[in-house]
C-alpha cells in the first residue's frame, strides 16, 4: 500500500441540530462526500455530539449533561451504524460519553468499520473539566488499543492523551501506521498544545498523525463557550516527505462563520514504512532511556 486517503471533519457545533436524527444527517452528508472522493476513513472530532445540547430539555443542570449526551451518543451510534458498509467507508465518530453503569461515564471514541466492527477507545487522561463534580464528571480509561484497518496498524488518542509522552512510549514498539486524534480545544493555546504534540508524535513514532477538532460553540452549552481548531495530517520530518512534517493543514478558526472545516489527505503509508525500516535520516527506532541515570 502506497497511500491511504482520509477525510477530516472539524465540526462547527453552532449548526444546532433539532434532533439526533438531524445531527446524524449532517454526518451522513459528509460521509457521502468523503466516499465519493475516494476516502477510506472519515474522522470527526471529540465531543462533536455536544451540538445536541441545542435541544436539551429546559432547565437541565450541568451535572445532567453527560447522561443526556451519552443518550444522544448511543442513538447517533445506532443511527449511523449501517452507513460504513453502505458507503464503503470507515468512520471514527470522534468521541462521546458512554454509560458504563453505576453512574459512571467514559469519554470514548468509537470507530465503525465497513466490515461491521465497532472499536472503542476511552480517553485515558482527563482534563480538570472532565473531573468536575459540579459539571462534567467522567472516568478515565485504562487500555490503549492498536487495531488493524485495511492492513494498517491504527491507534486513537483523544485530545489531551496525545500530549502525554508516556502514551507515545507505549506505542513506540508497535510500528503503527496511523494515529487518530479527535480533539476539543477552547482556545488557540489549546489548539497548539494538541497539534504541536501530535506533530511531535509523528516524529517520535515515525508515523502519520491525523487531527481534527470541534469549532464554534453549541447552542445551550454551559462548559465550552468557545472552541478553536483546524485539521491536519502530520508526518515525519524527512526529506522524502517535504522536510516540514506537514502533509495537510487547515488553519485554526473559532468557527464564528458557522462553517465546518473539511479536508482530505493522503497518508503516505509506503514511504513512512520504508523510512521506519532503516531509511530515515537519524531516527533511532523504538528508543528507550533505560540506560540513562537521572541525576538531580
Amino acid at each position: 500500500m502506497d497511500t491511504y486517503k482520509i477525510g477530516l471533519l472539524s465540526l462547527n457545533l453552532g449548526f444546532a441540530p433539532n434532533s439526533v436524527e438531524e445531527f446524524t444527517g449532517h454526518i451522513d452528508t459528509v460521509m457521502r462526500r468523503a466516499a465519493a472522493n475516494g476516502a477510506q476513513l472519515l474522522m470527526i472530532p471529540e465531543y462533536a455530539v455536544e451540538a445536541c445540547l441545542a435541544f436539551k430539555p429546559e432547565g437541565m443542570k450541568p451535572t445532567e449533561e453527560i447522561p443526556f449526551l451519552a443518550k444522544c451518543g448511543a442513538e447517533f451510534r445506532d443511527q449511523i451504524s449501517a452507513l460504513p458498509k453502505r458507503y464503503g467507508l470507515h468512520v471514527c465518530l470522534g468521541s462521546f460519553p458512554i454509560d458504563r453503569g453505576e453512574g459512571k461515564y467514559t469519554n470514548t471514541s468509537v470507530l465503525l468499520t465497513r466490515d461491521g466492527r465497532q472499536i472503542e477507545q476511552d480517553k485515558l487522561c482527563l482534563t480538570p473539566g472532565e473531573q468536575d463534580a459540579d459539571s462534567w464528571t467522567l472516568e478515565p480509561g485504562a487500555e490503549l488499543t492498536v487495531f488493524d484497518l485495511d492492513g494498517l496498524k491504527v491507534a486513537i488518542l483523544i485530545c489531551l492523551d496525545v500530549e502525554m509522552p508516556a502514551h507515545s512510549s507505549l506505542l513506540a514498539k508497535t510500528n503503527i501506521d496511523l494515529l487518530l486524534v479527535p480533539s476539543m480545544t477552547e482556545r488557540l493555546a489549546g489548539f497548539h498544545r494538541v497539534y504541536d504534540c501530535a506533530k511531535a508524535r509523528a516524529v517520535e513514532l515515525m508515523t502519520s498523525v491525523a487531527v481534527c477538532g470541534v469549532i464554534g460553540a453549541a447552542r445551550g452549552t454551559t462548559q465550552n463557550e468557545t472552541n478553536v481548531s483546524g485539521a491536519a495530517l502530520f508526518v515525519p520530518c524527512e526529506e522524502e516527505l517535504g522536510h516540514r512534517g506537514v502533509a495537510a493543514f487547515a488553519n485554526p478558526t473559532d468557527g464564528e462563520d458557522g462553517q465546518d472545516i473539511y479536508i482530505e489527505a493522503e497518508v503516505p503509508v509506503g514511504i513512512v514504512r520504508q523510512l521506519r525500516s532503516g531509511e530515515a535520516e537519524v531516527w533511532p527506532g523504538a528508543w528507550t532511556a533505560d540506560h540513562v541515570t537521572l541525576r538531580t
